[in-house]
Order: C-alpha cells, then structure tokens, then sequence
C-alpha cells in the first residue's frame, strides 16, 4: 500500500506541475507578461513546484534530511540527469545570457547554500535571505528581458505562447487550472513524503538518501519532460535555460519558503555539507567550462553527465549498504575518474580563452 500511495503521489505531482504550469503561463501572457520573462521565471517556478510542495511539507513534519535532500538531490538531477539526456538526444545551444548571468548566480546560490548551512541549520532568518533573493532574482528578469533581442523573445513565444486577448473565461479556466494544479501537487507531496519515510524506516536507508534519489528524481520529472520537449522541438537554449531557472529556484525559493515555514529552521545534516552539497557546488561549477565551450552542450558532454549521475546514485546505494565495495569505488574516483574530468574542462576553458582571444584578433 505504501508503494501505491508513493506512486500515486509522483503521478499526482506531474499532473498538478503540468495544470500549475500551463494555466499559470497563459495567465502571465494574458496580463502581457513577455514571453521570455513567462520561460525564466513563471514556467522555471512551475517545474520547480513538486520540489517546493514536497520540501515544505518534509519541513512542517520535521523530516529536515528529506527537505535538504530534496532540494540538493533535484539540483543535481537537473544538470547531470536532464541535461545529459537531452544533450545525448540533441546537441543543446548554450545563450550567452546563461553563461554571463544565470549559471553565475546558480553557483553563487549554491555557494550561498552551503555558507548559510555550515552551522547546521537553515534558520528562518537566512529562509527570508534567499526569499528576498529569489524576488531580486525575478524583478531583475524582468527589466533584463526588455533589453533582449526580438529574436530570443519570438523564440519563448514560439515555446509558450503568444499573448492572448482579454477573455474572462479563459481567466477563469486558467485560475481552475492552477487552483486544481495546487491542489493535486499538496496532496501528492503529502502521499511521496509519507511513503518516503516509511520507505526508509523498513530498508534501513536514511531519509536523507530517501532525498537524495528517489524523491529528488520523483519531483524532477517535470523538468525532465520540459527540458526533453524543449529539446526535441529545437528550442535547445530553452531546455537549458529551464534547468538552470529551476536550480536557483530550488534553492531561493523552495528552501527559502520551506525555512521561513519551519519553527525552527531546517536542519542540515553533517553528512550533506561533508559531501552532498559539495557535489552540488561541483555540478554548478563543471556547467561554465562545459558551456562555454562553444556556447553548446555536446554530445560527448552529454554522455559525461550521465556517467557522472550513474556514478553518485552508485555511491549512495554503496554508502547506505555500507558495501565492501565503496572504498575501491572511492579510490576509482578520486585517482582517476575525477582528475581526468578536472583535467578535460581545464582544457575547454584553455581552448575557449584561446578562441576568444582569436576571435578578437581577427575584429
């Protein structure tokens, strides 16, 4: 029965995401929102909401290892798993506004994550530190859209729609939509949390590898289907911009509502600063080498993340089985896998340095 409820939950969280996002993306475009600001933050938020419903309510039942779990194991998910599958299916476009701004400000976050957790708590005060970020973050959007060019908002109203006429009755099946996404996405949440713990309880998994895997994996799922899509219709530079606008929501304002919800803040765990929010931080850095490199996500780099995403849910299993096979698991890692990555990027960012500098000598 717990197996049912769990899947259920995940059916009912991608429903309520799909109703969240199409009816609050129509409304936004029937108020005239541009359709740039409508891909970056309303539809960046929507994907983002399973992992919002879900960490709140992991915060509320005092299960802080699932909340930060969540929130760290989707960021990873969406740059290794989503962007490695859409990458493998289609070479992904890279916008310069990515590079020069938001990947920045994701690993700024990240950073940010791991300095405001380093005294084991996510207090209610540094809750409201990224919440009031998150506000920047969405209020910045929006000024900088009006500076883009006509062809990059043509190609978010291509993605997401045109601004539609005024039409009461679409306002109001537009507000169902989202009232009823809402809907769907606290009661699934309620039923993946419920089930995740008891799951943990009967294998002897802590919750914050319950987090980390599967829950994180479950909530992400929306964005795996936008970025996909996105992928497969050509909008290349959408589906990454839908990754990255989903990290640096996870973190301002998924954990930044779920820390302000908490009496008490949220609880960050020894083993998640030790090790799972540095490989967050690691994921969000190894992002500018790779999309620098010719503006683009290839094919090879595509693979890259997958090996690398293959690798950390090999190591969760082996650390929470306590399997004999983990230290020479580790010693692969970290003598040669590892390195050899460190080593490849730094030579992207010297091939791109020098292309750069080629392509100023020849203006």
């Amino acid at each position: 029965m717990t197996l049912l409820f769990f899947v259920l939950g995940i059916g009912l969280l991608i429903s309520g995401a799909e109703a969240l996002v199409r009816g609050s993306s129509r409304l936004a475009a029937a108020f005239g929102v541009s359709p740039l600001v409508v891909g970056l933050t309303v539809v960046a938020f929507g994907t983002s909401s399973p992992e919002l419903v879900v960490t709140v309510q992991a915060s509320l039942a005092g299960q802080a290892d699932l909340a930060i779990g969540n929130v760290v194991g989707s960021n990873i998910t969406n740059v290794l798993l989503i962007l490695g599958i859409a990458a493998v299916l289609l070479p992904l476009t890279v916008a310069q506004k990515l590079v020069r701004l938001d990947v920045p400000i994701m690993i700024g976050v990240s950073v940010l994550m791991f300095v405001l957790g380093r005294d084991g708590t996510i207090s209610r005060l540094d809750g409201t530190l990224l919440f009031v970020g998150i506000i920047s973050y969405i209020i910045f959007s929006i000024r900088a859209s009006r500076r883009e060019s006509l062809q990059i908002q043509q190609e978010y109203a291509d993605e997401y729609g045109q601004p539609l006429p005024v039409d009461h009755g679409r306002w109001f099946k537009n507000i169902m939509l989202i009232i009823g996404g809402l809907v769907l996405l606290i009661l699934g949440a309620r039923w993946i949390v419920t089930g995740a713990v008891a799951f943990a309880e009967a294998m002897g998994v802590s919750q914050l590898v319950i987090g980390l895997t599967v829950i994180a994996l479950g909530t992400s799922l929306p964005e795996i289907a936008a970025t996909v899509v996105a992928s497969l219709r050509g909008e290349r530079d959408i589906a990454v911009g839908n990754v990255v606008g989903s990290n640096i929501f996870n973190i301002l304002a998924v954990l930044g509502v779920a820390a302000i919800s908490a009496p008490a803040g949220i609880t960050v765990s020894a083993t998640a600063l030790a090790f799972d929010i540095p490989v967050m931080i690691a994921v969000a850095l190894a992002c500018l080498p790779i999309f620098l490199h010719g503006h683009r996500i290839y094919r090879w780099e595509g693979f890259l993340f997958l090996g690398y995403y293959g690798a950390y849910i090999i190591y969760q299993l082996l650390n929470a089985s306590r399997s004999t096979a983990l230290p020479a698991f580790n010693s692969a890692m970290g003598f040669f896998v590892i390195p050899l990555t460190v080593v490849t990027l730094g030579i992207l960012v010297v091939r791109t340095i020098r292309d750069s500098r080629r392509t100023v000598a020849v203006r």
